[in-house]
């Protein structure tokens, strides 16, 4: 395994995207648990992709236009239907104080939606992947397999330390009503521009 697989897996597990936001928006409404579990859900939404890349489905993906546009209008709806679930304290953050039966489910459920709704997710795997897998080599499918899962482990252990952090903070957000206000109105707002941008995003 290469010094620049693991890097170049680092940055693109880092930076911002759906399922960071949802992850931090676990850990500040409902608490550190809450967020490893989204954290597991956006981990466990990979695994279609992986899949999709490993079998070659995700080049019938790139050469269709019908379905990815189709992948990718369903991924731009959900954000929308998540900014509007936020900004009606019925989503994202969605203040409890004690969990409710089943809501670690629904937890596990929405992240996994998050990243299966992400077609450029798919198309990463595609790009990204056989970079490093010797294509001609007996073990390239065992290799691939170690490489998704290396990417997996990393997604998950990056967005539980930004849900952790999210949750170390929750107390002071959560008794100033105005400084939530103003969290939910962003973070339904960056829902809708992570829509946008999905919205705009080319094959």
């Amino acid at each position: 395994m290469s010094l620049a697989f693991l890097l170049t897996s680092l940055v693109v597990v880092i930076a911002p995207g759906a399922g960071v936001l949802y992850t931090l928006s676990a850990g500040l409404s409902r608490g550190a648990r809450a967020s490893v579990v989204a954290a597991f859900g956006c981990t466990l939404g990979i695994l279609p992709h992986m899949a999709a890349a490993i079998t070659g489905l995700a080049a019938l993906l790139y050469a269709s236009s019908v379905a990815f546009e189709a992948l990718k209008f369903l991924g731009c709806v959900y954000l929308l239907y998540m900014a509007w679930n936020t900004l009606r304290e019925t989503g994202a953050l969605n203040i409890e104080t004690r969990s409710a039966p089943g809501s670690a489910l629904r937890i596990v459920l929405r992240g996994i939606l998050v990243n299966i709704l992400n077609p450029k997710l798919s198309l990463f795997f595609f790009a990204f992947l056989p970079q490093f897998v010797n294509a001609g080599a007996p073990d390239a499918l065992p290799h691939m397999l170690e490489l998704s899962f290396v990417f997996m482990l990393m997604t998950f252990v990056v967005f539980t330390i930004y849900g952790v952090f999210a949750a170390a903070v929750r107390s002071q957000i959560v008794s100033r009503p105005r400084v939530l206000a103003w969290m939910r109105r962003s973070f339904a707002a960056v829902f809708v521009l992570l829509g946008a941008r999905l919205a705009f995003a080319e094959r």
